[in-house]
């Protein structure tokens, strides 16, 4: 595996809520899909002027309907976007691990996040692309929790280049291999529509994290602070975002690194990460 450049600065450590113990090895199950809102109760974005810019943070911590979201832009002329899971058998399981293992030099990430579902081994439910290496392969199975509901999607992309696809679509349409990719789901919007399975507003409501492309390829990267439900973060995507094709990451154990900020949230042991670097 090639060395990349981390840098670490007094991290805040931040503490979410935890999912359940799993039988080790057996996939993570969540099932919080919401519904239970007329269709027609639709949300609508927060327009005051109060989205939140730290110096030399590529992320804004936005309201929106009440909770506080943070939101962060991969531009593919100023960063690249890798996948760091770490050697088969001996996975990072988290930000300061990753950062450990490589050499340090300042200013080379942007951000980073949690990049989809994981067994408890920390090992992806679904594909997996890391530097070029396919580690674990598309998934177009049948199952249980969130990963399950299709349509499920991948996150992938070149040096230059990111996507976001609904999983058959991916099957069907891609044929050369990705720099780097990883499976997660539900999608959270298909060509700017809701996932069938998601109301606007469902009584579900949980820490959440999602990537998203808008039309300038720009790779959009939300993690809610707070609890919140799956349609308005679906909402989040389309209307602020504004990325027709958005990717449900995971649920309460969603976390973010951003060195600008002094930020390094840790919560219970990660599975694949995505870490946006500087160009």
């Amino acid at each position: 595996m090639k060395a990349k450049s981390f840098l670490v600065a007094g991290a805040l450590v931040l503490t979410l809520t935890a999912c359940g113990e799993q039988t080790a090895g057996e996939p993570v199950t969540r099932t919080e899909i919401g519904s239970g809102v007329d269709a027609d109760q639709t949300s609508k974005p927060d327009t005051e002027p109060t989205a939140i810019a730290r110096k030399n943070s590529p992320c804004k911590h936005v309201p929106y309907n009440g909770v506080q979201l943070t939101h962060c832009v991969a531009n593919p002329k100023d960063h690249r976007i890798i996948t760091a899971l770490g050697p088969k058998g001996d996975y990072y399981r988290s930000f300061a691990n990753l950062a450990d293992s490589h050499s340090t030099e300042a200013n080379s990430i942007a951000f980073a996040v949690n990049g989809g579902m994981f067994d408890t081994a920390g090992a992806p439910v679904g594909y997996y692309v890391e530097d070029g290496e396919r580690r674990r392969e598309l998934s177009r199975a049948d199952g249980p929790g969130n990963f399950h509901m299709k349509p499920n999607g991948v996150f992938y992309g070149s040096d230059t280049a990111w996507r976001v696809r609904p999983t058959e679509d991916f099957y069907a349409n891609v044929g050369d291999r990705p720099r780097f990719g990883t499976q997660s789901g539900p999608m959270l919007l298909i060509d700017g529509k809701f996932h069938p399975d998601i109301q606007q507003d469902g009584p579900s409501k949980m820490i959440r994290n999602g990537v998203g492309v808008d039309a300038q390829g720009r790779a959009h990267f939300v993690q809610s602070e707070g609890v919140i439900s799956f349609g308005l973060f679906a909402s989040f995507f389309r209307e602020v975002a504004q990325a027709p094709n958005a990717l449900y990451l995971d649920g309460n154990v969603s976390a973010l690194w951003i060195p600008a900020e002094d930020r390094m949230d840790a919560t219970v042991p990660l599975g694949p990460l995505i870490v946006v670097e500087k160009r």
